[in-house]
């Protein structure tokens, strides 16, 4: 299946992907507890900025504003009737800042976790999860997406269920999951068996890696165990989160800064990822220090967890408020 984002990736060595959505609103005033999705339809011109920022960084990829815009988790804000106008609305956004950027850059359509449980650990049926991601997915299509950029996912069957609603709206898929502190999904799933289960899926995703998780170096350590589950063909993503999330006057903040970042993005590279972004905490002036570092760059071998621990710190790093 052609598209932007292969035919970018055939042409480069590596992309850059932008950085966070919902903390950098938060920044912007989104009240605590509020969804960011729905600023697409009450605040189209912050979301604007926040998509033109990263491309005048240099970002070559950037995420619609609808990581959470599926039905089940719309209903937390009685937005559930919402869904296809709330991410219509964020891909047309994302659209036109792409199309303002005066070179090829990638609108990618945000999919999240649906924040239920597929059975038997929950309620939510195999058919149910390709329905609601099939909805969200359309909607995208509709609004100008490139791409389907399936994201934070810790449970197989969702991803799946994630894939086959990308392939139904004719769109190609990529797809990041996310690892705790244990270096396991929370359905405890190792990135060796997560490799091991995207190579079932019919039709393969574009992309796959990891996202967000505990910190930057547990990021690298699980794109460095993908790497070494998978081929040196397998177009690798990581989008880590600027340092560990830690709880200071009431509010998160993150550890990272721009050398911190700089420093992921590197051993990113050596890790064998072609796209790089940030996730939470991730600011505009935080993405410009990633592409900075890359710029150029020449990668090196996979990094050890030496390696990786001397530049990054601790890849079991504790959660926030442990002692």
């Amino acid at each position: 299946m052609s598209s932007l984002l292969s035919d970018l990736l055939s042409e480069r060595d590596y992309l850059l992907a932008d950085g966070a959505t919902g903390t950098n609103m938060m920044g912007m005033g989104l009240p605590a507890g509020q969804a960011p999705d729905l600023w697409n339809l009450e605040k189209p011109e912050n979301v604007t900025w926040l998509h033109a920022s990263f491309i005048e960084v240099g970002a070559d990829i950037i995420l619609t504003n609808t990581f959470g815009a599926n039905r089940c988790r719309l209903q937390l804000d009685n937005a559930q009737e919402q869904t296809r106008e709330i991410n219509e609305a964020g891909a047309r956004i994302a659209r036109a800042a792409a199309d303002a950027a005066g070179r090829p850059v990638v609108v990618a359509g945000a999919m999240g976790p649906t924040g239920e449980m597929l059975m038997p650990y929950g309620t939510l049926t195999d058919e149910e999860a390709e329905a609601t991601f099939a909805e969200q997915a359309q909607a995208l299509a509709e609004g100008g997406a490139d791409v389907l950029w399936i994201e934070t996912i810790f449970a197989f069957g969702e991803l799946k269920a994630a894939v086959a609603a990308a392939a139904s709206v004719g769109l190609p898929a990529v797809l990041t999951m996310t690892f705790d502190t244990a270096g396991r999904t929370m359905m405890g799933d190792t990135p060796e068996k997560a490799r091991e289960f995207i190579q079932t899926l019919d039709p393969q995703p574009i992309a796959s890696g990891a996202n967000c998780g505990a910190g930057p170096a547990m990021l690298i350590d699980t794109l460095c165990r993908f790497r070494r589950a998978g081929s040196d063909a397998d177009v690798l993503i990581g989008k880590g989160n600027c340092g560990v999330p830690q709880m200071v006057g009431g509010e998160i903040v993150y550890s990272g800064n721009a050398k911190i970042m700089a420093r992921y993005a590197r051993l990113a590279r050596d890790a064998g990822a072609r796209i790089i972004g940030g996730c939470c905490g991730t600011t505009p002036a935080y993405l410009k220090a990633i592409g900075e570092a890359l710029a150029g760059y020449q990668p090196g071998d996979i990094p050890d967890v030496e390696a990786i621990e001397a530049a990054l710190g601790p890849i079991n790093a504790p959660a926030p408020g442990a002692a």
